[in-house]
């Protein structure tokens, strides 16, 4: 099932020219390359961090681990210092400045004798060192080259003022129709990471399978999860390992948002425990890519008894202040049944001290003033949801799901929503794209990516990528920078670093790749 790109072309020091900070991926607010040399990186260069600040402290060893030893026998020097302008010779990571534009923001100055990276949160300071990361030779990203010593290692010059246009720059991996393990989930959160995403939504529940341990629910995983699409052998984390997970995720800033889809998309549940069932009777495993023929017994009280374990559970292992319910595609519940379930889930989750996320379909119900609706269809009546209080994530499926094939070519994916190749990801604003919805409402941008017909990290990355950084761009960046040809440039700039990751990206041909 794996999709093949093109045999990845070698990885040099002199494969592209030197990087600017105007080949950076989401584009920045502001950009400004500089004349002079540059900051060459050596034996002696150190990396400088806050006092005190183990948060800083985990930043600057993460960029040393980057650049790895290609510039000195040792990894770089992390070392405490003072909140002041970087000595030369040094690439400082300061907390304070007169960086205002929020958690987020940053700026990153380049210049033959120092690098500053200034924010006032942690998060702007790990943005900024994703910034002076992708103006870095591409080599950098491909472990044996990163391990050799004595390589010429130069950033441009420049500075860059910086900050998102969006505070949820989103994605979501389906490991429900295919069980992906945690090194695969943690390999998406790294390439999320490159380009400034921070929350990732997992779709952890669904016909085809149940992939989280419930201690109080065992069969849900050890039944429910024993299959997926096509009859595999399925699989679940554990809660130690979805901890790992969320662990791995915080630290690179990334927020997990953990979906049990509910009423609908049931059926692993359904076929674990008979009770949930209105006739008593467990369903058989299911191995198809049908929806909308499963649901809870909504009028059955043990229901909500089992949506609150679930709940309780999987929301004691989360940090994050989101818990999605789904509420997709439900074909088998009257409208007056799925609105007082959703009203009860929504309930429920908040006495678990959790804001409800819930697909479109949910704003047919009474919702809580907090709550966020993902959108998936344009022509969504959100107008009383959005006036109650509503905000609204922005995931409309003809431009987002990272899931439809790119052409007719393209060998896995699915074509409901159309086709979507790199520039219909990238060429539309999130205001317009509902109907008379307030674009004061709008939180942000995810990209979901549904797994029927992937199988494996592989495919993940092949239908993900270049889409994803197309996606990250519409979060991120200003609407009135943003522009498909300046994009398409960026974007083949980077082609050489996602092949130093070793990245199975498309490469689609409206790119000009070198």
């Amino acid at each position: 099932m794996a999709a093949c790109a093109k045999g990845p072309p070698t990885v040099t020091p002199e494969a592209v020219p030197l990087a600017s900070v105007r080949h950076i991926i989401p584009l920045p607010s502001t950009a400004e390359p500089a004349s002079g040399p540059g900051f060459t990186i050596g034996a002696e260069t150190m990396i400088v961090v806050p006092h005190d600040d183990t948060r800083a402290e985990w930043i600057g060893q993460y960029l040393s681990a980057l650049i790895g030893r290609a510039a000195s026998p040792e990894h770089l020097r992390v070392v405490p210092g003072a909140d002041v302008p970087a000595p030369a010779g040094l690439i400082s990571l300061e907390l304070g400045g007169q960086v205002t534009a929020g958690e987020e923001a940053y700026e990153l100055t380049v210049t033959a004798d120092s690098v500053r990276i200034v924010a006032s949160h942690h998060a702007g300071l790990f943005y900024g060192v994703q910034s002076f990361r992708q103006i870095l030779p591409p080599f950098i990203e491909h472990q044996a080259l990163r391990a050799e010593q004595g390589r010429m290692i130069t950033a441009p010059a420049g500075r860059i003022v910086d900050a998102p246009r969006y505070r949820w720059r989103g994605a979501m991996l389906d490991v429900s129709r295919h069980f992906f393990g945690v090194d695969d989930v943690k390999r998406y959160i790294d390439l999320m990471s490159l380009y400034k995403l921070n929350r990732l939504h997992l779709h952890l529940a669904d016909d085809q399978g149940w992939r989280i341990e419930i201690k109080s629910w065992p069969n849900l995983a050890l039944h429910g999860g024993s299959t997926q699409v096509g009859g595999g052998p399925g699989g679940y984390y554990t809660q130690e390992q979805y901890a790992e997970i969320v662990r791995y995720a915080g630290e690179r800033f990334i927020t997990i948002v953990p979906e049990i889809d509910m009423p609908g998309h049931t059926n692993a549940a359904l076929a674990s425990y008979a009770e949930l069932n209105c006739d008593d009777e467990a369903r058989p495993l299911y191995t198809g890519i049908q929806v909308g023929f499963s649901a809870l017994c909504v009028e059955r009280e043990v229901t909500y008894k089992f949506i609150d374990d679930v709940v309780r559970e999987i929301a004691a292992l989360t940090p994050g202040p989101w818990f999605h319910i789904g509420g997709d595609e439900v074909k088998t519940l009257t409208p007056e049944q799925y609105d007082a379930f959703i009203e009860r889930a929504q309930a429920i989750v908040r006495k678990h001290g959790k804001q409800v996320i819930g697909w479109d379909e949910i704003a047919s119900a009474r919702l809580q003033p907090d709550t966020l609706v993902q959108v998936w269809r344009p022509k969504t009546a959100m107008g009383p949801a959005v006036a109650g209080g509503a905000k609204v994530i922005m995931s409309i499926a003809s431009r987002a799901y990272l899931d439809m094939k790119y052409d007719d070519q393209t060998p896995i994916g699915l074509t409901w929503a159309g086709r979507i190749e790199v520039p219909d990801a990238y060429d539309w604003d999130p205001e317009t794209a509902v109907p008379g919805l307030d674009p004061a409402a709008i939180v942000g941008v995810e990209a979901p990516l549904w797994s029927e017909t992937l199988g494996t990290i592989r495919d993940i990355e092949f239908m993900a990528l270049p889409r994803l950084a197309a996606i990250a761009e519409v979060g991120w960046s200003p609407r009135d920078r943003r522009a498909w040809a300046d994009f398409r440039s960026r974007l083949a700039a980077h082609g050489p670093r996602l092949t130093a990751l070793g990245v199975n990206f498309y490469r689609s041909p409206m790119v000009p790749w070198p």
